[in-house]
């Protein structure tokens, strides 16, 4: 047998070594997965921070969205025990509301309602509402276009058809009723016209319905809506013309005196 030399036993001791550090390479590798994330294992949702190495040192994922996209670490469902991703299901539109303007451009919607919610990164849920254009023709949009022409109250006509006409029993048979108004613009004209000069911004006044002024609906056109703005002309005074708002009415009724009516 020959004396073992000390050169070959420092080759041993250097090749066991590298064979060591080797294989605890491969092995930390190997071993590399959702397992080595620490405290944070595995994550919800779509997260591409919670990864980490295959043995390959390739990149693999951790998080629950992995499983759409095919990217999970080998050990992910064992280390996570998370159940399939669910995608959102939506049940059926509902009805389409009314349109928002009652006359006009306006726009109406319509919603539905979630039935499953996402969970374990499933697919995210669609629009659950839906909006479009509509135009808006309400039975008071002609009265909110009218425009109502007025005359002081000095051309009241107070007066009995001596023939009894039927058509004139009609207009008579029918009270007057009052709307009172507030003035928000009037033209520069209305300051040349006698009575014409009380219609001023922000004046209330006071404008009577009479029967004979009446059309076939049994109202004055252009008596205006509450809380709408609304357009008037004087009838007598060329160019003088303004708006104002409804604010209230009162029925079977008589304005005060230096007041206005409708023709």
């Amino acid at each position: 047998m020959g004396i073992p030399s000390p050169f070959s036993g420092r080759c041993c001791m250097l090749v066991c070594g590298v064979l060591a550090v080797f294989l605890g390479m491969f092995l930390q590798r190997s071993e590399a997965g959702c397992a080595k994330r620490g405290d944070s294992k595995c994550c919800t949702g779509r997260n591409n921070e919670c990864y980490e190495y295959t043995r390959r040192r390739a990149v693999c994922y951790c998080d629950t969205y992995c499983q759409k996209t095919g990217d999970c670490c080998d050990d992910y469902q064992p280390v996570c025990q998370i159940s399939a991703a669910i995608d959102c299901v939506v049940g059926s539109w509902g009805p389409w509301s009314e349109c928002g303007s009652l006359c006009g451009v306006g726009s109406k919607e319509r919603t539905r309602q979630v039935s499953v919610p996402p969970r374990n990164g499933g697919a995210p849920c669609p629009d659950l509402k839906q909006r479009r254009g509509c135009f808006g023709h309400n039975a008071v949009c002609n009265s909110a276009r009218e425009v109502a022409k007025i005359l002081p109250d000095s051309f009241k006509r107070n007066f009995k058809d001596p023939w009894r006409r039927p058509h004139m029993l009609m207009k008579e048979e029918k009270p007057s009723y009052c709307v009172y108004l507030r003035v928000k613009q009037a033209s520069q004209p209305c300051r040349l016209g006698f009575w014409s000069t009380q219609l001023v911004r922000e004046r209330a006044v006071c404008v009577e319905c009479q029967g004979d002024a009446m059309g076939s609906r049994g109202r004055c056109d252009g008596e205006g809506l509450e809380g709408t703005r609304t357009f008037w002309t004087a009838a007598s005074v060329p160019g003088c013309q303004g708006s104002w708002v409804r604010e209230s009415s009162a029925e079977e009724c008589r304005c005060p005196a230096r007041s206005f009516i409708f023709v």
